[in-house]
């Protein structure tokens, strides 16, 4: 059995330093460390720091969080009011929010602040586009899709400056296709293609991955948008596919392949990958 890894897989450069943040924090001993939301969508990864300490506290119980406890944001980021809200704690705050996100975060807060429209592509309920959308000023919408896309109406669209921006990790392709239907309805539009190349180099070597193996497995937390697309992408480019989260969950047909591609989310840490490998060459 051959096994091929893609070019581009496992944790990208803001999940990482999303975890080394908290491992930094929890290496330091001082009582329970706090991470609004799963720091990292991997359920083995997230299990090993909430057994050296990580509490996971959803925004909606963040009046939970103990007065003057560390704090981490995670890598999606979170609304000006959540901060606000942990300063009035006397929180010790860490920020892990993932540069890029920062920058769509400042950019919406920008051109919303004045007559610009601001429209973000993207799941309405990912952390990342909720704090997103805690910047924005009242010209300012989320979609998910080519259908409302289509929907879209923007009252006196002719006379103001549309600004078109996606989720960091939403798809290429989609995004594309609502860029074609959003420029046919609104004149004075202008795209800021905000979707971190990360993204697109994983998908983009994955398909390349595709048409030199007989099956694919990708790897990565269920929850993972991105682990998710991959899975996507890995379907309609090989005959024989799979998400799993580990080894156990390697499907048995995948042992009877002569070429095996691995690819991973950007959530899955390396030593997962490793551990897959190591049980198909068993």
């Amino acid at each position: 059995m051959k096994i091929i890894r893609s070019k581009v897989l496992g944790f990208c450069f803001g999940v990482r330093r999303a975890v080394d943040l908290a491992e930094d924090a929890l290496s330091r001993g001082k009582g329970t460390v706090y991470s609004l939301g799963p720091l990292i969508h991997n359920e083995a990864a997230l299990a090993d720091l909430q057994a050296r300490g990580l509490c996971t506290v959803e925004e909606s119980q963040i009046n939970t969080i103990p007065d003057g406890s560390t704090v981490i944001i995670r890598a999606h980021g979170v609304s000006p009011h959540v901060i606000n809200t942990l300063e009035l704690k006397g929180c010790c705050i860490i920020d892990a929010t993932c540069p890029r996100v920062k920058a769509s975060q400042k950019m919406v807060e920008r051109y919303t602040s004045g007559s610009d429209y601001v429209i973000l592509t993207g799941d309405k309920n990912h952390g990342e586009m909720i704090g997103i959308a805690g910047f924005a000023g009242p010209n300012f919408i989320q979609i998910q899709n080519e259908e409302e896309a289509r929907a879209l109406n923007i009252p006196d669209s002719d006379k103001i400056n549309v600004i078109l921006m996606s989720q960091t990790t939403y798809s290429i392709k989609e995004f594309q296709k609502i860029q074609e239907i959003l420029r046919a309805k609104f004149r004075n539009i202008t795209v800021m293609n905000t979707i971190c190349p990360a993204t697109s180099e994983r998908q983009q070597a994955l398909q390349e991955l595709c048409s030199q193996v007989e099956g694919v497995l990708v790897i990565g937390g269920k929850s993972s948008a991105n682990t998710r697309r991959l899975y996507q992408t890995a379907s309609q480019n090989c005959k024989l596919a799979a998400h799993i989260q580990g080894p156990s969950d390697i499907p048995p047909e995948f042992f009877k392949l002569q070429t095996i591609g691995i690819t991973a989310g950007a959530s899955t840490p390396d030593s997962i990958i490793l551990d897959v490998e190591t049980h198909l060459s068993k």
